[in-house]
Formats: structure tokens, sequence, C-alpha cells
């Protein structure tokens, strides 16, 4: 019998291997970017098309290689960074494996042009599927630039599984993002299909956060800086009022190399615990410089998994930090720049009386009365209601406001509101059931019992289903703002907004594009102009950024259904507001025209029946 086992090609090999470390287009930026990062760049240029699909070309002004060692990085395990095992244990550089070049030359079509300072002339290399097609002396600027062709072509599987160019290309963002954080000294230039989208440059780091999280969240950052025996914590942390319930900016990194680290996160929100909500997540920007002898980078792929020794009392380090920055922070942290030059009141000496403040009412004013504000006995005028219309039996077995219409995600809730006696609601006549509101709830007799209804989830409801109309008539009713507000996007939210723009619009939204990702809210829709606009426009982004799969020049059903309820969910009254008994009767009859009165879009119930056989066991008991 012959010898079954023999040796893979190189090429088999190197594709084996780029299923680990080349996982999509953005494992190429990765890669290509820390590479341009160790040659010690100054200035990094990536140009991307079709979200890496077609095109990825990273040029750099670094040290450039030599025509052997442009030949030589290509080899599987070549690499200038490590000569002995225990250079492992002291590693300063973002790459060292030597398998980046040769996995992405193995699935791709891969030009690289480089010249050292001191040389007249560079080198350029052409691969495809790892065979070198051809290498020759060619007239090129200092440093590399690496282009990468119709990448996975010769692996058609892996690329069916790319998924969509939005997606893939906020892969990308993400990528560069983590670098450009821990390498403020270095200028960075993104453009994605002939379009500038990222322009940093050389700046300190706060200014490079401002630059790619936005102002709002520099603005409200706290440094944090410790220093101990064993590690150095630096960088800053947002404070507990800008945490939000999605898409926060978190990122730790150790020695210039991001990272992603659950127990250490777990470390910075036991700090934050008493000062934010449940469920919310805070900014930070941590930075940790160690000794390398006491981590392992070397324990995953992409290296973005490190482990530390001492761990627990580098938990113990982190906490310690976070809390220090919020002991050191001011109650009031006032802008100077908007301070200084202000019209401040002169002190003359002279004592001016201060006279309390008058207030007048009326006093014999009753607001369970029909009666004016002005006392008379004239009855104002009530919304013309059909409510035995409203509340008239329906004869059929089924009720057409809770079938017509349902979302999908709802089938099946009919028939099980069907089995709650609802159709009691509509037997009796309104004017012999009053209401009672007790908080949130309005509270109606039934002949059988009693009716809840949740004010706040009924004007959800109602708010949801207006935007929707908007949406799909295609009609947007703006409210002019007396003084536009300035909103500015960070560059991965930028990718989303030509999806949503224009449904933006048809909600209500008149934003105007002012350029470097800065926009003006010139409009509203009516009924949002006592609410954070520019809060309640980021959280609409956020939570579409949230889902992958956005097309750029499309938005699925899923994501317009959530920008109405984002919105609604802003604009809706809030859990402790009383509302008066016209708006009372309005929202009940508002409710009830709705496709779906039961429950809200997101599934939680809004009318609920107290039924007299309930009330008497609980008497009983």
């Amino acid at each position: 019998m012959s010898d079954i086992i023999h040796l893979l090609s190189d090429s088999i090999a190197n594709q084996i291997a780029a299923g680990e470390v080349i996982q999509r287009p953005a494992s190429v930026v990765k890669e290509l970017v820390e590479n341009a990062v160790d040659a010690g760049a100054g200035i990094i240029q990536v140009i991307i098309k079709d979200a890496g699909r077609t095109l990825i070309q990273v040029i750099d002004n670094g040290k450039g290689m030599s025509e052997t060692d442009a030949r030589m990085a290509f080899e599987r395990h070549a690499t200038s960074k490590i000569k002995s095992a225990q250079d492992l244990f002291a590693l300063q550089t973002m790459g060292f494996r030597g398998e980046a070049l040769a996995s992405i030359a193995s699935v791709a079509q891969v030009e690289l042009k480089t010249r050292r300072p001191d040389d007249e002339l560079g080198t350029q290399i052409q691969l495809a599927g790892s065979q070198v097609e051809r290498q020759e002396a060619a007239a090129t600027a200092v440093g590399s630039s690496f282009a990468v062709k119709n990448l996975f072509f010769n692996v058609p599987a892996r690329r069916k599984f790319l998924k969509s160019n939005d997606t893939e290309f906020k892969n990308i963002l993400t990528e560069i993002e983590r670098i450009a954080l821990v390498n403020p000294e270095i200028a960075f230039s993104l453009q994605h299909n002939d379009t500038e989208v990222v322009t940093l440059p050389v700046s300190g780091l706060k200014q490079r956060i401002s630059n790619l999280a936005g102002k709002k969240i520099a603005q409200s950052l706290v440094p944090v800086n410790v220093d101990t025996s064993l590690v150095k914590i630096s960088g800053f942390i947002g404070l507990p009022e800008t945490s939000k319930k999605q898409n926060p900016q978190q990122f730790f990194f150790v020695n210039g190399r991001y990272m992603q680290h659950f127990y250490f996160h777990r470390a910075v929100m036991l700090a934050y615990e008493p000062y934010i909500p449940a469920g919310d997540k805070p900014n930070y920007f941590i930075y940790l410089d160690i000794d390398p002898a006491n981590i392992d980078v070397n324990i995953h792929p992409t290296k973005t998994e490190i482990k530390f020794e001492n761990e627990p009392l580098l938990f113990q380090i982190i906490t310690s930090a976070v809390k220090e920055a919020f002991a050191t922070t001011p109650a009031l942290n006032f802008d100077r720049a908007e301070v200084i030059g202000g019209d401040f009141p002169v002190f003359t000496g002279q004592h001016i009386p201060l006279e309390a403040p008058k207030v007048n009412y009326q006093s014999n004013y009753n607001p369970f009365k029909d009666t004016s504000i002005h006392g008379n006995s004239k009855t104002y005028d009530r919304p013309k209601i059909d409510w035995e219309q409203l509340y008239k039996t329906n004869k059929d077995d089924s009720h057409p406001a809770l079938d017509a219409g349902s979302p999908p995600a709802f089938q099946g809730i009919a028939d099980q509101v069907r089995n709650d006696n609802t159709d009691e609601l509509f037997e009796q006549p309104v004017e012999s059931r009053p209401f009672i509101q007790h908080g949130r709830y309005l509270i109606t007799s039934l002949k059988s019992g009693l009716a809840i209804i949740d004010s706040r989830r009924a004007h959800i409801r109602i708010l949801f289903d207006d935007y929707m109309r908007r949406m799909n008539q295609r009609k947007g009713v703006s409210q002019q703002l007396l003084f536009p507000e300035i909103i500015t996007f960070t560059a991965k939210e930028v990718t989303v907004l030509p999806a949503i723009l224009e449904d933006l619009a048809f909600i209500g939204f008149d934003l105007a594009d002012l350029g470097g990702n800065s926009y003006s809210i010139n409009g509203v829709p009516e009924g949002l102009e006592n609410i954070n606009i520019v809060e309640t426009l980021q959280a609409m982004v956020d939570d579409v950024l949230e889902n992958d799969g956005v097309g750029r020049n499309t938005v699925s059903p899923a994501h317009t259904e959530s920008l109405a309820l984002a919105l609604a969910q802003k604009a809706a009254l809030s859990h402790h507001k009383s509302i008066a008994e016209a708006e009372a009767m309005a929202l009940i009859a508002g409710l009830f025209s709705s496709t779906s009165p039961n429950y809200t879009p997101d599934g939680k119930r809004i009318l609920s029946i107290l039924t007299e056989d309930e009330l008497a066991k609980s008497v009983a008991s």
C-alpha cells in the first residue's frame, strides 16, 4: 500500500492561513495599515473601491524595502520583527508572524511598489494566487504602495459569503478607527469610490478622538492618568450623562495595539455602576502601557485578544483609575471660551431691593368641572367624537381593527386578544362610562369589569402609525425651527445616512448638508419642539447603524419601522405626565382607530381587561 501523507503546496497552505488571517476586506486593510505603522510612516492613505472587493490600496511614506526584501515579504513566515522565541516576549510592533502578506497574495492579485530613501529607483512586484508574475525596477515615491485587487478571485466560496458593500465598508472604517486612535502622530486619509470619507491630520489624542467620534463626545471626556509599578493607564472616559443604550465608543489599547477584553470592560462598568442607568453604556478610550514580558499577544490570529499576567490586580487598578477620574471631575464644567467676553452684571455698591414675584390665580377654578379658566359657566367645546360608532359591537366573529395590517412579527396576537373578553369594551355607550386617570393609566368601566389603558404606550402606537403613514405616502410635514440645530456624525454613521435621509424627510426632518459630516436641522416633525432633537436624531441613526446589511441607496422595511418607533418613543407622553380630559378622549379615539390598538410596535401591551370575576377574587383574597 502506498503512503498517503504528503506536504501541502505553499499556495494551498497560504490559502488555509488566509482563512484565519484574511476573513474580509477589513482584514486586508488592518494588516497593510499596521505594516505601514511599523514602517515608520507619517502619512497613510487608504483607497477603497466597492468596499474592498475591487481594490484596496494602502500608500505610506515609510522606510520602504529593497528589491530582495520586497520579494521575501510575500514568503510565509518571513518577518523582520523577530529572530528568536525570546523576541515574542518583547514585542513593540503591530505585526510579527509574517503570515499577512503571504495570505493576502494567495487570495488576491497584488501589486507592490516600494523605494527606500537612499535608493534612486524602487522596485515593483506583481503576484496573483501566490505566484510571482513580474518584478522589475520602477520609479516610485519613498515608502510603499500596496494595491490588492479582486479579493478572493480564486476562492469564489469566500467571496460569496461577503456581506453588503455598506457592511463591509463599515468594518473597514472600524479598523481604520482603531489604528488611528492609537497613532495620533500619523496623518490618515480614507477614500471610497473616489469620495474622501475620512481625513485625519496629525493631532493630539483628544483632537483625534474628536475628529473620529464627534465634538460632542470629545467635549464630555474626562482624562484618566494612573501610573503604577505594574501598568500605566492613560486616556479618557465619558461623563456618565453621555452614556447611551447602543453604539457607544469603547476602546482598550495595550502598548499601542487595540484589544478586546471583556474582563477589563467589566472593571470599567463596575466603576460606572452607581452613576448610569442599567443597560446604558459609557464611552471610554483607555490606553495601557505594560511590560511586554507580562502579556501574550500571540493567542489569536488577528491579535485582538491578549492574555495578561495578574489580571485580577489589573482589574482593580482599572476600576480605581476610573473612580479617581470621577473624583477629580468638577460638578460643573464651564467652557472658558464661551464665558470670556460675555456680558456680566456690574456691582455698583447700591443695594437694590428685591420684590417677590406675584402669582395670579383663579380661586374658584376646578379642573374637574367643565368650566373655562376664567371661571364663568360657559363650557368649552369637546372634540366631536362618535363614541357609539367607536365602541359599537362588531357582530362578526373577528374584529377587523385587530387583524387588518398587523405586523408580521405579531401574527396571532389578535386571536389572543379575542380571548380576553375585549368585545365587552364595545358594548356600552361611553356616556355611562366615565374614565379615571391614575398616573400613566386611563381606567374606564365596562359591563363586566374595567379596561386599563397605558396612555404612553397608546400614544406610541398612534405616533408610530402616523409616521409610517407619512413614509408610505411619501408626504412629510415639517415644523421649521427658529434657530437651527447642528448635528455632527461620525464617519461610520455617515455611511448609513444615504439610506435613511429620504425617510427622515418624509417623517418631517429638514436636514441640510454643511460638509464635514455635519448637518443643519432646519425643521422637525410636528410635536417634537420640546425635546432634545439632536439626541433624538442621533438615537435614530444609531438604531439603524446597529443593524447590518443596510444598502447604500435603500433601506429595508425593518429599518423604516425602527426609525418610526424610535421617534415615537421619544415624542410620546412621559410616564408620569397627566393629560387633560379632552386629550385623553382624543387619545382613546386615536388608539381605537389604529389597526393594532392592543400592542405597541415592539409588542408591549397597551390595553388590559380586568373582569368582575378577577375583581371579586382579588377582594375576597
